[in-house]
């Protein structure tokens, strides 16, 4: 990896430039090859929630049968909102589950305005509230229906992520470079930007039928359900006909088209401000994608005194 990665955002404040986001990114042709590339982008990374689809098609690809919104909830980094709360305690309740059996930490809603929704409404913390409960929720499932171990779904040696990581290695190309545990608590694997855009590349073109393509076709019907109403994931497929995008954590972003055209990206220093001037810059500068929604996320308002006196906006 270079000592210093390039800029991929700048961050300025009333005229002046205050601070750079530097990282990595990947441009995938529709045939697969390379077609831009900044910073190291074979170097491996912790994808965080971008490994969420193929961790939804390692479900289903243990029997479970999942469609629709369910399917999207399980690929999903959610925002709290009302309809995701309840939809991942139906999903529980279906295999004879309750939230008692989740292992994802309790959180607030990922959403501020949720989150301020929600404790104004008296409630505490929990774990149906975390982003990720509806991965849980499907995780969980898969493990009722195998008769697989509860109460260790998390433990990297258990089938199910054994399942989870042989899916991801198929749909990457790239063995798993290191295994960690991510902030829901499910095991994290690492494998190269490139890789990542391989997979996202997959589930684009995979065949409706398949597990992976279930995946993608539930993502692009429901993509409310897969971030929130608030969300760029949301608004990239509502907007973007056929996209499959989905963010994570530490500044991570895939997004792949229809026709196998893809990118996959990491901002070094976590910083999620920088994510939508970055995807919107790609797709339009090196993707050729022309959408209201690229306009809408372009750049991420910095603000003095409550009102905007900056942004953060797209430095290749």
């Amino acid at each position: 990896m270079p000592d210093i990665l390039p800029v991929l955002a700048e961050v300025v404040r009333s005229g002046f430039t205050e601070g750079r986001h530097r990282g990595s990114l990947v441009v995938l042709a529709a045939d697969g090859s390379v077609t831009f590339a900044l910073g190291d982008p074979e170097a491996p990374v912790f994808p965080r929630s971008a490994n969420k689809p193929f961790q939804a098609s390692a479900v289903l690809r243990s029997g479970v049968r999942l469609s629709g919104e369910r399917l999207a909830l399980a690929a999903a980094s959610h925002s709290g909102e009302r309809f995701h709360l309840d939809l991942a305690r139906t999903m529980l309740a279906e295999h004879g589950l309750d939230e008692s059996h989740l292992q994802c930490p309790a959180a607030l809603p990922l959403d501020p305005e949720e989150a301020e929704s929600y404790l104004a409404a008296g409630r505490t913390r929990s774990p149906l509230a975390m982003d990720c409960s509806g991965k849980h929720a499907a995780m969980l499932a898969a493990c009722r229906a195998n008769g697989w171990p509860l109460d260790s779904y998390l433990d990297p040696a258990h089938p199910l992520q054994q399942r989870v990581r042989a899916t991801l290695e198929e749909a990457t190309g790239d063995p798993v470079a290191h295994t960690g545990v991510d902030g829901c608590g499910a095991p994290l694997m690492a494998v190269s930007l490139t890789g990542l855009a391989r997979g996202f590349r997959a589930l684009a073109l995979a065949a409706p039928d398949s597990p992976e393509g279930q995946v993608a076709a539930a993502m692009r019907a429901h993509p409310e359900y897969v971030g929130g109403t608030r969300r760029h994931d949301t608004w990239l497929m509502r907007d973007i006909p056929g996209a499959v995008s989905k963010m994570g954590a530490e500044a991570v972003q895939a997004i792949a088209l229809p026709d196998g055209r893809a990118l996959a990206f990491k901002v070094e220093d976590g910083a999620a401000r920088a994510l939508g001037p970055v995807a919107a810059r790609a797709l339009s500068a090196h993707m050729g994608v022309s959408a209201d929604v690229l306009e809408r996320i372009a750049t991420t308002p910095v603000l003095g005194g409550g009102r905007r006196v900056g942004e953060v906006r797209a430095a290749f």
